[in-house]
This record gives structure tokens, sequence and C-alpha cells, in this order.
């Protein structure tokens, strides 16, 4: 059985990680080596930690999110990487992103929920284009008249913002402004977003009184506006983490 130096080992990972079209695991990386050939015990693990100290003064970082490990343009010089991606860049209104920091802070959460909270009946469009995102999944159902869908974050979303778990999220007293979660989610003008679409909105409301539909005019709700909730669990669902898998 060959010896493998710690040199190749990291050279191996580096090329596997920088080929790869997702983040991967330690494991993953691990299992490149066959048996009749393996890593040295650790050596996987080194090799992350050197080639994260080889990145430093770098204009790529080594990061650990939630999937795994990846390289990432770091962020003093995305504004210009960005110039790369020719294609017109997806804008997100102030009512999805603030559905989004709803479900990220207070999940698992139902509709009925969000639309206590903001005022506004959530359009369908919104659940439905974060979900096709791959950024919030169902996780259970709230137990009460209806069985209301219970909302949570995924992985993809934690990969998608950079962080490895939800405590990472910046906390709602530092964080002013949905905007602020990813700067390069810039708002598109409000649109008038109607009545949310389903016959599960009246059930998930509980009762209270009828969300106004969604309109073209800021109702200057902030970010700070919104509490954590951590008590907010339906009886069917698993604790809310998106730590899950999807």
């Amino acid at each position: 059985m060959s010896h493998m130096d710690q040199t190749l080992v990291t050279r191996i990972v580096e090329a596997a990680l920088l080929a790869a079209s997702q983040p991967l695991t330690a494991v993953q990386l691990q299992a490149l080596f066959p048996l009749d050939e393996p890593a040295p015990e650790g050596s996987v693990e080194a090799a992350l930690v050197d080639l994260q100290a080889a990145c430093e003064a770098r204009g790529v970082e080594l990061v650990e999110l939630a999937s795994g490990w990846r390289f990432q343009v770091r962020a003093d010089v995305h504004p210009w990487v960005a110039r790369l991606w020719t294609e017109r860049q997806t804008k997100y209104t102030r009512a999805t992103l603030e559905t989004l920091a709803l479900i990220a802070y207070r999940q698992p959460i139902t509709r009925g929920e969000i639309e206590q909270v903001r005022g506004v009946a959530v359009n369908s469009s919104i659940i439905k284009a974060l979900e096709e995102r791959e950024w919030i999944r169902v996780v259970g159902h709230r137990d009460v008249p209806g069985r209301p869908e219970l909302l949570a974050t995924t992985k993809t979303f934690l990969d998608y913002f950079g962080l490895k778990r939800l405590d990472e999220l910046p906390p709602l007293s530092e964080l002013k402004d949905i905007g602020e979660l990813e700067p390069q989610l810039p708002f598109a003008p409000a649109i008038p977003a109607g009545l949310a679409n389903g016959d599960d909105t009246a059930a998930d409301n509980g009762g209270q009184p009828e969300p106004q539909p969604e309109s073209d005019i800021d109702n200057g709700e902030s970010i700070a506006d919104i509490e954590p909730d951590a008590d907010n669990h339906g009886d069917d669902a698993n604790p809310a983490s998106s730590e899950q898998n999807q």
C-alpha cells in the first residue's frame, strides 16, 4: 500500500473543490481516495486548513457552508467579479424578501402567520418562487383546523447566503433592513400582488381578520419589527433547522 504525502492530498482536495459544481463535505472528499491508496488519517482535514490559510491574501476564500466546503469570491472583490455575469440579475420585491426573512427568523411558520405579521395577503407566486429556488420547504403541518403547512429554510438557503447554520444569521437588532441580508439581491419596484390564491388561507389565519391584498405602497415595515419566535412549533413538525436534509 503506497503512502500519499500531505502535499498531494492538498492538491487533490483543492482540485476537487474547484471542479465541483456544489459544496463538498469532508466525507465526500475522503471518498476520493481508494482503499488501496488511502489518504493518511487527518490529511483531508489538514488540507482544508492549509487551503484556507493559503487564500488569506487572495480574492477567493474557502468556506464551510451547510452543505460542505467550497471556494467563493471574497466580498470585497465581488462587485468587480460580478461583471462577468452578463445575464439580467433577478430582482426580488420587498414583499418576497420580507416573507423570506419571516420564514428564516420565525421558522417553522405558516403562510397565515406570515400574513398576520405583514398585514397583507401573501401572493402564492412568492411562496412558489422561494420553493422553486429551493430556499424554503414544507417541514410539517400546524396542529390546528385546516392543518396549514409549516415553512422553513433549507441548506440551499444557507449555502446561498454563505452560512453554515441558522444561528449565523445576523441578529435582528443589527439588521435594520432585509436588504442587508444579501446586497446582491436588489429590490425591484413593488407591484400589486393581489389576494393570495388557495382555500387554505382562511384556515391558516385561525379566525383572524383577512389580510389586505399586497399593494404597491410600502407600509414602512422594517425587518427590525420581526421578532424571532423560538417556540413557534406545531405538534407534527420537526424542530426548525436548515441543517436537516432537504
